[in-house]
């Protein structure tokens, strides 16, 4: 009797985990849209908890066995104290069945929608469901790399039962038998051959023996040749080298001048958050460079970004300056995959827009693989105007817009989506 064993140690407490996983592949949908939902309406400090998720009845809803309209039926009434045997009921009026509508019933009484809560991991899962670094190439083999390919090299004689190549090992007992039994066959087919020519001449009866009984010996010898030794078995070797690790920094600029108010700060601070724990989940040999500005430029600590309350006047290419130094100092050369991020209001002095222009064109872009600006406000400022100069001359620089929260997360997607050709 074939035993089967479950392990569901790492199961927890939730004994269905099973039917969970197939239920959220189901509704995959569904589930993403709501989390698009939520990251609009949360707070900076709640972007990364579970959620509730809503998913309507009709959505949820199976199909059901049920008796159709007409033909003749008894049917049982517990408690009856209208009819006896034999009255014949009315049919109901249209539209007075007791149907599960979606509308109020007279009663109070109907069915809710389909409510359950996903974990803080699933959460994350959804959130950066198909979304990747552009243009990200592996350009560096560390020696302590945490990713590896397992490749086919040859075969090898000791190994496991399951990686067994039947057709070599077999090749290889057909080629030992043949050198060891070789010269035996050759001896054993002469001897035959003498022996038929013998017999033929009437020889005495004392030489025919004496080779009938070298035949046998022969024979016997090569039927002690087996057909299958320990040694012939040969086994799929299979061997792990090391990958080209893609090691990548992402510099991170953000405006913290007098005209970024409260509302646009904390747009760009969700921004970044959702960008940092993006890097932070997905890639482990990222680096990430925080650059506060307005009218001087400072790097600064993940606490000090996201929590520094600093302000002042606004010249942008204060860090983009900074940017440009850092990336001279510590991350020049080609092992490198380079990221800039910037979240401004687009307010800046004019000549100094021009200047930002100019260093990107000139300093930064050659030097980045892809370099994404963000602005926090509708109209259109005098660095937006420059930065679209930028945009329509590089293919690997975009921009957008986020005037609300609800805007962040498709920007957020429409900037670092999938590209067709990515793994």
């Amino acid at each position: 009797m074939l035993h089967q064993v479950i392990d569901r140690r790492l199961s927890g407490k939730n004994k269905s985990i099973g039917n969970r996983e197939r239920f959220l592949r189901r509704y995959r949908d569904q589930i993403k849209e709501a989390v698009r939902k939520a990251v609009g309406s949360r707070g900076i400090r709640d972007i990364e908890q579970g959620t509730d998720i809503t998913l309507p009845k009709r959505d949820v809803s199976e199909p059901l066995f049920n008796h159709g309209p007409g033909g003749t039926r008894e049917m049982v009434h517990p408690g009856n104290q209208e009819y006896v045997r034999g009255d014949r009921i009315d049919r109901p009026p249209g539209g007075g069945g007791a149907g599960n509508g979606s509308g109020a019933s007279q009663d109070g009484q109907g069915e809710d929608d389909f409510v359950f809560r996903i974990s803080r991991e699933e959460f994350m899962n959804y959130f950066f469901d198909d979304l990747a670094l552009p243009r990200l190439v592996r350009t560096q083999l560390l020696a302590d790399a945490p990713e590896w390919k397992v490749r086919r090299a040859g075969f090898v004689s000791e190994g496991n039962p399951t990686s067994l190549h039947v057709v070599r090992s077999m090749r290889v007992a057909l080629g030992r038998r043949i050198a060891m039994g070789g010269e035996s066959r050759l001896e054993l087919r002469r001897l035959e051959k003498l022996l038929a020519d013998l017999q033929e001449q009437d020889a005495p009866g004392t030489q025919i023996a004496v080779l009938q009984a070298d035949i046998e010996a022969l024979q016997a010898r090569l039927k002690r040749v087996p057909f299958l030794d320990p040694f012939d078995l040969r086994y799929r070797n299979r061997v792990r080298e090391p990958l080209p690790t893609s090691r990548a920094v992402m510099f991170c600029l953000m405006d913290v001048s007098g005209s970024m108010d409260e509302a646009r700060k904390d747009l760009a601070k969700r921004f970044f958050i959702l960008l940092y724990l993006f890097l932070t989940r997905h890639y482990q040999q990222t680096d990430v460079v925080f650059i506060r500005h307005h009218t001087q430029a400072a790097e600064v600590t993940e606490d000090e970004f996201f929590h520094a309350t600093e302000s002042g006047g606004t010249v942008v290419s204060s860090a983009l300056t900074m940017m440009h130094d850092i990336i001279r100092q510590r991350y020049l050369g080609a092992e490198w995959n380079i990221y800039g991020a910037q979240a401004s209001d687009g307010d800046n002095w004019q000549q100094d827009s021009s200047k930002c222009r100019e260093l990107l064109d000139s300093k930064i872009l050659p030097l980045v693989r892809y370099y994404a600006y963000v602005q926090v406000a509708e109209e259109d400022q005098n660095l937006w105007e420059e930065y679209t100069r930028v945009r329509d001359a590089n293919e690997h620089f975009a921009m957008q817009k986020i005037v609300t929260p609800s805007q962040i997360f498709p920007v957020f997607r429409d900037l670092f989506k999938k590209s067709a050709g990515a793994t």
